[in-house]
């Protein structure tokens, strides 16, 4: 998260909102809303979080533990995968919109 958010242009610390749920990065027309739902207990709970305010242009989400919203978010445009091995480490991308797609097509050019 911190390599992704530094690569979008934040440039103070950034930690993981384990212990509040979200935070909001600001980086000039970007808002990075991190989510970190892992202590979810109820999917539910996610209602109380204030996210539809976040449901906009500009805003890019960045969740931990989607699937403990249990469908509650909306799909994402794009899905990452991480393993970490004894000597290796693994990223899987995976894109479930047309803008994740194009996204997706955009880093293969570069």
């Amino acid at each position: 998260m911190r390599g992704f958010a530094h690569g979008c242009g934040i440039s103070g610390p950034v930690r993981s909102p384990t212990y509040t749920l979200v935070h909001a990065h600001e980086a000039g027309a970007l808002t990075l809303l991190h989510l970190d739902l892992y202590r979810l207990r109820d999917p539910g709970e996610i209602e109380h979080l204030g996210l539809r305010e976040w449901a906009r242009p500009g805003c890019l989400w960045l969740i931990e533990w989607p699937e403990r919203a249990a469908g509650l978010l909306p799909a994402p445009d794009l899905t990452v995968r991480l393993a970490a091995g004894p000597d290796t480490h693994q990223a899987d991308v995976f894109a479930g919109s047309a803008a994740g797609t194009a996204w997706l097509e955009r880093i293969q050019c570069s």
